[in-house]
């Protein structure tokens, strides 16, 4: 099945594919020529997805999933991954109030926000990249997708893997992956968590932040990034991020401290998510 995805532009998609081709994890996840390709699980069934740009304002999803009627929330989910719905204009006009952002508007007028397919995949991935480089986290993810991933039979080479559900991950002996017994304790918790509770990840619920920061070994970083990502909250940010002092630091030529990021941001409001993308990017 084809669609296609309108969006209002303009849309970088080339910053947007950039992002995901860097912590694409094997055998879930491919970019070649311009598309991002990968497996899905929902309800049960496996299947896969390509997306790419298409004529006029648009991207085109190519979906190959055998149950019809989840078609519609497969839709949903891509167009929060791919932050096809942003109200752009709404946002510039707030952001621009500071001649920074307005500069780096400037030179990526199209820069969205990316979201992720499944909210215990990101938290996994949040978690997995915590205090480590992102090449050492993807390449931890793609161990644990080849060891408790469900194994798919796809017509695109290179996918081979489902990422795995919450009730493996609940009960699976992660730290033998080669991490801290902590942190596998923490995956493991917020598998069980989501059980527990099956809203855990839902967008537009309220508490959210505070429900993930209650989690063991998710702090505020963690749980702001899932609810920038996942929870689709434009005002979530991750304000210790290093990257983003680091950004700071190099547009205005200075030293900046992880305080003075936090009350620098309150001039974004209540856009400051789509500020922390615009100062990852520019690095």
């Amino acid at each position: 099945m084809r669609l296609l995805l309108a969006y209002q532009p303009p849309y970088d998609w080339v910053a947007m594919l950039q992002f995901l081709s860097v912590r694409a994890v094997a055998g879930m996840e491919i970019v070649t020529d311009g598309v991002y390709s990968r497996s899905i699980g929902l309800n049960g069934v496996h299947g896969t997805f390509s997306i790419g740009p298409a004529g006029g304002d648009a991207l085109e999803l190519t979906l190959d999933f055998a149950q019809e009627s989840a078609v519609p929330e497969i839709v949903a989910r891509v167009r929060r991954m791919f932050d096809l719905d942003a109200d752009l204009p709404s946002i510039h006009r707030q952001l621009k109030r500071d001649p920074l952002m307005e500069r780096l508007i400037a030179e990526r007028p199209g820069l969205r926000v990316p979201g992720a397919w499944d909210g215990l995949e990101l938290a996994i991935r949040a978690v997995l990249g915590q205090q480590i480089t992102v090449g050492a986290a993807i390449r931890l993810a793609g161990k644990l997708v080849a060891q408790y991933g469900a194994p798919l039979s796809s017509r695109l080479a290179g996918l081979s893997h489902v990422f795995p559900g919450p009730e493996v991950l609940a009960q699976a002996e992660l730290a033998t992956l080669g991490m801290p017994k902590s942190r596998g304790r923490t995956l493991s918790g917020v598998a069980q968590a989501l059980l527990d509770d099956p809203l855990l990840f839902a967008p537009g619920r309220e508490g959210c932040v505070a429900r993930l920061s209650a989690l063991h070994g998710i702090g505020d970083w963690t749980a702001q990034y899932i609810a920038l990502r996942q929870l689709r909250e434009a005002d979530a940010f991750p304000s210790g991020d290093v990257g983003l002092i680091k950004a700071l630091a190099a547009l205005e030529q200075r030293p900046v401290t992880a305080r003075e990021l936090l009350l620098r941001a309150e001039a974004w409001r209540p856009c400051r998510g789509y500020a922390a993308q615009l100062l990852w990017t520019s690095l």
